[in-house]
């Protein structure tokens, strides 16, 4: 079956208006983990509500924990300081952390429990982990390597020291340190297997924790030290997504625009606020950005560098190629759509050939999002620029911005999606 496409109308003047953010997906879904596993009711406020955050609540509630809804950004969750055995598999969608955060935190389970995913998520690597866990006597087993994954948990652990590896996804590391908490004795993290990527998540994960009681230390950048004791109860608020302020900072500066999103960069916590003195630079980003902390920005910045004064290579951005999926093919892929000789590949970096006549070019592009959300929303700037490009499954912006075309309608953007 076709799938729909979007079409949008070039920009023709400043955009302007006040936005309202949807809560940051990353912090809705550790959140929602750690209230699940702390004892009594914590109400949680500003949660993005998506497909990720939608499947996070579904498979705790499959496992025990009470979750009521009491408005569109707010959900009181009662847990009862462990989790129990579900009756299926808990499917995930594509929802990378919902799926790594869950693996761990199952070896709760007194029972076996598969943690399983759609098709893209079924190609997403987590041997890592899995390695992780098995160090810490958790039988958790997958037949390739990625989902689905089984997991034979005991309802207890103790970790002790161990080694987590960051070459791939901090997201590992988070999974094991909200799982630590839950431990017998004291876990020591030691991070190994090169360069972490998005370091700054690991605080944000830290932060959550300490929010629901847990005591966390960082002794050094490479060792993380949690203490015994679970979670309790508590009220947390969620702060606005910092990846969906990326794009209207982006649609800002293409078009000279003013557009309030309600909170100042310098009040976000999330690594990706740090993209906006990358994205207030333009039209003279820098030559080199290193994506490394910044990894969900990387798209946004990329098509932005398309319309900059001088060419900007993105380095550090390895693990770009293992999100919901290849974005760095992708983006590549997608640039050379709206004009060929717009982007090249060498090795694990990408260089962004940069035309600041682009906006006079007319393309026939079809961007293919790889039902990727953060793809589809980057080049909806490209759109907004250069007459013709197209956007293909627009709707998979669900996964974290339900509401993102009519955001941009809102702000005077002409956004048409017909249904395949």
């Amino acid at each position: 079956m076709p799938l729909p496409i979007a079409r949008i109308a070039p920009v023709t003047r400043p955009l302007r208006g006040r936005v309202t953010l949807p809560g940051s997906k990353s912090v809705t879904n550790r959140a929602l983990l750690v209230a699940g596993l702390a004892r009594g009711p914590s109400r949680l406020t500003g949660i993005l509500r998506s497909d990720d955050t939608h499947y996070m609540m579904a498979a705790l509630r499959a496992m025990g924990v009470e979750i009521s809804e009491i408005d569109a950004t707010t959900v009181e969750v009662t847990g009862t300081g462990t989790l129990h055995p579900a009756d299926e598999p808990l499917f995930l969608g594509n929802a990378g952390t919902a799926t790594r955060f869950l693996t761990a935190a199952v070896a709760l389970v007194k029972g076996t429990t598969v943690v399983t995913g759609d098709a893209h998520m079924q190609k997403r690597p987590i041997a890592p982990l899995l390695e992780t866990l098995q160090a810490m006597g958790v039988e958790a087993v997958s037949e390739s390597g990625c989902p689905p994954v089984t997991v034979h948990g005991t309802g207890a652990f103790s970790a002790g020291g161990i080694e987590v590896s960051g070459k791939l996804s901090s997201q590992y590391i988070s999974a094991i340190m909200m799982l630590a908490a839950m431990g017998e004795t004291e876990t020591r993290i030691s991070i190994g297997g090169g360069q972490i990527g998005a370091i700054g998540y690991l605080h944000i994960t830290a932060a959550v924790m300490r929010a629901f009681g847990a005591k966390v230390a960082f002794p050094s950048d490479r060792e993380i030290v949690i203490a015994p004791g679970g979670y309790s109860a508590a009220d947390y608020h969620v702060e606005p997504d910092a990846s969906a302020a990326t794009y209207l900072w982006a649609a800002e500066k293409l078009t000279a625009g003013d557009i309030d999103i309600g909170t100042a960069p310098e009040d976000m916590n999330q690594p990706d606020a740090k993209a906006y003195d990358l994205i207030a630079a333009f039209p003279d980003m820098p030559p080199e950005i290193n994506g490394s902390q910044m990894q969900d920005a990387v798209p946004t910045l990329a098509v932005l560098a398309a319309f900059n004064r001088t060419p900007v290579r993105f380095t550090g951005i390895e693990n770009l190629r293992v999100k919901e999926c290849d974005r760095i093919a992708a983006v590549h892929a997608g640039l050379e759509q709206v004009r060929a000789g717009l982007a090249t590949v060498e090795g694990d970096e990408l260089i962004v050939h940069a035309d600041p006549a682009l906006e006079a070019h007319v393309s026939d592009a079809l961007i293919d999002s790889h039902a990727d959300h953060r793809i589809a929303m980057s080049f909806a700037l490209a759109a907004m620029k250069v007459q013709g490009v197209r956007i293909e499954d627009p709707y998979c912006v669900s996964k974290t911005f339900p509401n993102y075309w009519d955001v941009l309608r809102g702000l005077g953007v002409e956004v048409e999606i017909s249904e395949g």
